[in-house]
């Protein structure tokens, strides 16, 4: 049984179905609001951090323009350019070297992750909006006192020149967890700092074996197909369990018995007739805040090392890490470690009508990996490809 699915008597009544959700903040799952100074300082110093995240992380920046809002208050346009102020609801302008988006639209819990969603880290003006975790800077012109309901989380103390103490009532509101102090002129400390947290923060990553097909071509269930002693999707789920925390077995509903009769965890499909891609958006559904390192039934000649150098090389901050088919330029969809910002991306495209994953990923931000031997990632479809594999492998 799914790990969050009740037996029916024990579920709670509820009017729709109980879904677990993304671990996420105010305008992302990884977020941190910069108060305790004047909105330029913030500013400021946000600028100097961006060289050094932005090779490692997609960074955004929050802000407010609150000039705006007073010159539009006053009878004037509010920042808004012709087409905004002759009625449009939203303009998308090609800058050539950026694109921007102007969107009559008010901020909210939903809207603000979704314009946010492809980045990996956002930094937040905290005098304007909150956000999960803090930094706060000691700037005797703006303390915040009065603002210790916004640090629910804070990650560091930054010291402006000639700031040398912690206030009294800081130091008592971050008594339970000790909170790193640095220089507010040291950026190179604060960057690593959020670099060493981002990276700590990283999905767990668990398995799942893509067996929930119709083998049509083979003539029977290909997950059942023994080249190794046993069958083969019990193979790859032992292959699995030694890099994932745990490992799920996709498939129909009707499999779920002999799969739990073989020792194996199954993971029916919650999302119907979409072929692989089934099984990887049942189990980000299953668990959105997990990265899935998913692998398909008919790959006999995959291999721990191969599995090792795909997860050595795992890169949390692309929505997935694949390896480049040896026939083409094209990214391996079903040898791939799917990181939890692949969930909305699936959906997206689902929505536009491509269900298939591989389009996905060529059209995303990826690590797209050599794979060390390629021959271990040939498929076996038909008795007479699984009757060749045997023979090499003998």
């Amino acid at each position: 049984m799914p790990d969050n699915q009740l037996p029916l008597n024990d579920a709670p009544r509820s009017k729709h179905a109980q879904l677990t959700r993304p671990h996420a903040g105010e305008f992302g799952r990884h977020e941190l609001a910069i108060l305790g100074a004047p909105c330029g300082k913030i500013k400021e110093l946000a600028a100097r951090l961006l060289p050094l995240l932005q090779p490692t992380l997609r960074v955004a920046y929050v802000d407010a323009d609150h000039a705006a809002g007073d010159d539009a208050a006053q009878g004037g346009s509010g920042g808004q350019d012709a087409i905004l102020q002759a009625g449009a609801a939203a303009e998308l302008t090609d800058k050539i070297t950026f694109t921007r988006l102007d969107v009559k639209r008010p901020l909210d819990k939903f809207s603000q992750p979704e314009l946010l969603q492809h980045q990996n880290l956002v930094l937040v003006n905290g005098n304007h909006f909150r956000a999960r975790q803090q930094l706060v800077i000691l700037d005797p012109a703006k303390p915040v006192e009065k603002k210790l309901d916004r640090l629910t989380d804070v990650r560091a103390l930054l010291l402006p020149e000639g700031v040398t103490e912690v206030p009294a009532y800081l130091q008592a509101h971050v008594a339970e967890a000790p909170v790193p102090v640095l220089s507010l002129h040291d950026t190179a400390a604060i960057a690593d700092l959020i670099l060493q947290e981002w990276h700590a923060a990283a999905p767990p990553l668990r398995g799942l074996v893509l067996a929930g097909g119709r083998s049509q071509r083979m003539g029977q269930d290909k997950g059942k197909l023994s080249y190794h002693g046993q069958e083969q999707r019990a193979y790859a789920a032992e292959m699995l369990a030694l890099f994932c925390q745990d490992v799920h077995v996709s498939c129909r509903p009707d499999q779920i018995t002999e799969l739990e009769y073989a020792g194996l965890r199954p993971l029916p499909d919650t999302f119907a007739d979409l072929g692989p891609l089934s099984g990887i958006l049942s189990a980000l559904r299953l668990d959105p805040n997990a990265a899935w390192l998913v692998v398909a039934c008919d790959l006999p000649l995959l291999s721990e090392v191969t599995l090792a150098h795909l997860v050595r090389h795992r890169q949390p901050a692309r929505i997935a890490t694949a390896f480049q088919s040896p026939e083409n330029e094209w990214p391996e969809p079903l040898i791939t470690i799917w990181e939890p910002s692949s969930y909305p991306q699936l959906l997206r495209f689902l929505s536009l009508g491509y269900s298939c994953p591989r389009k996905t990923l060529i059209n995303s931000n990826i690590e797209l990996l050599p794979a060390p031997a390629p021959e271990e990632l040939r498929n076996v479809n038909t008795p007479e490809e699984a009757a060749q594999v045997r023979q090499e492998l003998e």
